[in-house]
């Protein structure tokens, strides 16, 4: 439990997605004490999301026996275009938002300082300061879940670009005929390795009468697939899956090549629930392919890792935003 001090000395993260928000309460020292977590109901429309989002940071704060007054700063992640500096959410396709003042409605709710930042920046953030303790000066944050989000380390400082939209990894397109993507291009590396990419592959083999163990374990609109499904259905020997996951792997390394050649980081961190539930899956496949496909000597001595902060990425990169915008 948190000290009686009433001072604000404490940090809340947020990660805003299209399918559930969550909030940690974190120490000065970025140690989380409590968290909360709701479904978006991103179809109830702007204000009831916004709404949710300050009761679950409420929830999270009244779970460590706080109040709002000790909370110093709110760093929210969420997904789409944002301009941090104004604290709108540009554009977010999974949230239909457009153009959305989402740090001066939460400030005027919570009465607390609001700082806003891209969903994956802030994870890359997160995965910087906390998991890595800042050390790598050059590093890039891929995340692996629905889409395929990415941030820039460069210099030590996060690297947003001209428009704030640098990162977007996802739309490095890998195959110019490739599958069509969400964002209108065609063969963006998001239309082969993200959850959706590989949950349309294998739902569109089943109904052209591919056989698999997921059908026997879920039914055959495979409705409620997730990715853990995926692991447990390669465990038991489906070659079919392994296949679909293994191929998703191989594209993730070239992207990953890709970035190491331009970018020349020390430190490549892969995270996202994908890789959460897959890691032993896919992990080796995607290095090996990406020292594969790297310019000779780009990759002598950069790593690449999984990341160990899994789910927390986001809030703790919310909690690290906090904590440097209040310093």
């Amino acid at each position: 439990m948190a000290e009686a001090s009433s001072k604000a000395e404490h940090l809340v993260g947020v990660d805003l997605g299209g399918t559930k928000i969550l909030a940690g309460v974190f120490t000065s020292s970025l140690k989380i004490i409590g968290r909360s977590k709701m479904s978006t109901k991103a179809e109830r429309g702007t204000s009831s999301v916004i709404e949710r989002i300050a009761r679950c940071v409420q929830d999270a704060v009244d779970e460590c026996d706080l109040s709002l007054k000790q909370i110093k700063g709110i760093g929210i992640g969420a997904p789409g275009s944002v301009d941090p500096e104004n604290g709108r959410v540009m554009f977010a396709g999974n949230l239909d938002w457009k153009d959305v003042g989402l740090r001066k409605e939460l400030e005027k709710q919570l009465e607390v300082p609001v700082f806003l930042g891209n969903d994956c920046n802030i994870c890359t953030l997160g995965v910087h300061e906390v998991e890595l303790e800042a050390k790598p000066k050059n590093m890039i944050g891929v995340f692996l879940g629905t889409g395929i989000g990415g941030g820039l380390i460069l210099d030590g400082k996060m690297f947003t670009g001209h428009n704030r939209t640098a990162g977007e990894v996802g739309h490095m397109v890998l195959e110019v005929n490739g599958p069509k993507c969400t964002c209108g291009n065609r063969g963006c590396w998001e239309a082969f390795a993200s959850r959706s990419a590989l949950f349309r592959q294998i739902q569109q083999a089943v109904k052209d009468g591919q056989k698999t163990v997921l059908t026997e374990m879920l039914g055959n609109d495979l409705k409620d697939l997730r990715s853990g499904d995926l692991r447990k259905a390669i465990k038991q020997g489906d070659k079919f899956v392994e296949h679909i996951v293994e191929e998703a792997a191989k594209y993730t390394g070239i992207a990953v090549a890709n970035l190491i050649n331009i970018i020349g980081p020390e430190v490549v961190v892969i995270g996202g629930g994908l890789m959460d539930a897959l890691e032993n899956e896919m992990l080796s496949v995607i290095v090996e392919c990406a020292r594969e496909h790297a310019f000779p000597g780009s990759d002598k001595g950069v790593k690449i890792l999984a990341s160990k902060l899994g789910d927390d990425a986001g809030i703790t990169g919310g909690a690290v935003l906090a904590r440097k915008e209040t310093k």
